[in-house]
C-alpha cells in the first residue's frame, strides 16, 4: 500500500519539518541507503514543557512520542522526497524527561514505535529501540526522538 494512502486512512498528516535548534544537519545520508534523522521534539501546535511522572502521564507521553515521530518523518520526507522510499525503520532512540521516580520510558516510547508500525507495517515499521530517561531535555520538552532509516533507490 502507498504510505500516503495509509497516512490518510489513519487520519493523520505529516507536519512541516521543525526548525533547526542549533548547528547541525536535521538529516544525514550515509553508507548504502541509510539516513539518520536528528532528534525531534513533540512540537505540533502548542508547545509542551515538563517531565513525565511530574507534569505528564504515560498516556500524554505516548502522544508526545507520536508527535516526535511525526516530526522525524517530516524531516525524513524533506530529505528523501517520498516516504514510500522507506525500506526499513532501523532504529529509534527516545529520550524522556523524567521525574526521579519515573521508570516507564519504554511505555512512552511506544507512542512513536506504534506510529511507525501503523504506517509502514510490522515487518519494516518495527524498529530496534532504546528508551532512556533524562533529567532535562532542550527547551524543557518532555520527549525527543531520533531515528535511523534504510531507504530504497
Amino acid at each position: 500500500m502507498d504510505v500516503y494512502e495509509k497516512i490518510k486512512e489513519l487520519g493523520i498528516s505529516i507536519p512541516k519539518p521543525p526548525a533547526k535548534g542549533g548547528v547541525y544537519s536535521p538529516a544525514k545520508a550515509f553508507g548504502q541507503g541509510l539516513v539518520y534523522v536528528s532528534g525531534c521534539g513533540p512540537l505540533i501546535g502548542e508547545p509542551v514543557k515538563g517531565k513525565l511522572g511530574k507534569e505528564f502521564s504515560i498516556e500524554e507521553g505516548q502522544i508526545f512520542a507520536r508527535n516526535c515521530m511525526l516530526n522525524v518523518l517530516a524531516v525524513l520526507e524533506a530529505n528523501i522526497g517520498d516516504l514510500n522510499r522507506v525500506k526499513n525503520c532501523v532504529k529509534i532512540l527516545t529520550l524522556v524527561a523524567s521525574a526521579e521516580d519515573f521508570y516507564d520510558q519504554p511505555a512512552v516510547a511506544n507512542g512513536g514505535s506504534q506510529l511507525l508500525i501503523d504506517i509502514f507495517g510490522a515487518e519494516k515499521g518495527a524498529p530496534a529501540r532504546s528508551a532512556i530517561g533524562a533529567n532535562a531535555l532542550p527547551g524543557n520538552i518532555p520527549v525527543e526522538t531520533e531515528a535511523l532509516f534504510e531507504i530504497e533507490g
